[in-house]
């Protein structure tokens, strides 16, 4: 035990820690918006489409997160417009954006004079490495999403399930779809650092179908896959600690972990139930 604690003697952990707990508590808001709009396909175009923005910036000598986050916000924004006007199928939209990002991506880095930047942080994640900046813009980030959902939570649930009655109620429903994608883009940019642009996607989706397996209300989803995604995250850092093993992989092994082993559980139960009966 004294050598588990003595791991938060260093401020590197206790970053992670902290990081660990504000992307949960971030990807419970906006991920379960993503899973119960049934638009899991679309933050994983999102996600990998931000890749060409890391690229691009790293070959015009920009910040390469300002890069995800724009090339991320152009793809929700674009996906959006598509799945509204209809002109091309979703689906195809997103495979094509989704392709695209990252072949940007590889091109720009290649072509990026110099020594080659190493991407196994931006694929793989490396919370390790979350500095304090990193933290503020993620507290900060929480908040106004935070803010978002409190003043415009109907809005924002009635557009995500019932976007015709939205209407019917004199709501904007593009207005706050286009607001919902923008959000998105950057919840998933700001995560890309905790767990990298493979894993970030299960990170909004694995808590929120746990807390789904004990309701399917939208408010109680929230707190239910906030508390899911920081167990998880934590146990994976510890353990990332213990075995000597990536941590961003590590967090989203404990997230399925407990995924599988909820559902195994209620289902054991639900069996005994009916012998039972």
């Amino acid at each position: 035990m004294t050598e588990y604690l003595s791991i938060f003697e260093y401020q590197f952990f206790r970053h992670a820690i902290a990081a660990a707990i504000l992307t949960s508590i971030l990807a419970a808001m906006v991920g379960t918006y993503i899973v119960s709009r049934k638009i899991v396909f679309i933050g994983g175009g999102i996600t990998h489409a931000s890749f060409g923005g890391i690229g691009m910036a790293y070959f015009f000598g920009l910040n390469p997160f300002a890069g995800a986050a724009l090339f991320g916000i152009l793809t929700a924004v674009g996906i959006e417009w598509v799945s509204q006007k209809g002109r091309v199928r979703e689906d195809s939209a997103i495979a094509i954006l989704w392709s695209l990002g990252m072949a940007l991506g590889i091109i720009f880095v290649f072509m990026t004079p110099g020594y080659t930047p190493n991407l196994m942080g931006f694929l793989f994640g490396n919370i390790l490495s979350v500095g304090r900046a990193e933290l503020q813009l993620l507290i900060i980030f929480c908040i106004l999403i935070i803010l978002l959902f409190t003043v415009y939570y109907r809005p924002v649930l009635y557009t995500a399930f019932d976007p015709e009655f939205a209407r019917i109620k004199g709501i904007p429903v593009a207005r706050y779809r286009y607001l919902m994608s923008v959000v998105m883009a950057l919840a998933i940019v700001i995560s890309i650092r905790t767990v990298g642009i493979i894993l970030v996607l299960s990170v909004f989706t694995i808590p929120q179908i746990t807390a789904m397996l004990f309701t399917r209300n939208f408010a109680r989803i929230i707190p239910l896959a906030a508390l899911w995604g920081i167990s998880g995250s934590v146990i994976g850092l510890m353990a990332s600690y213990t075995l000597d093993i990536p941590s961003g992989a590590a967090i989203i092994f404990f997230l399925t972990l407990q995924y599988l082993t909820v559902r195994l559980i209620i289902g054991l139960r639900n069996i005994i139930r009916r012998k039972t009966f």
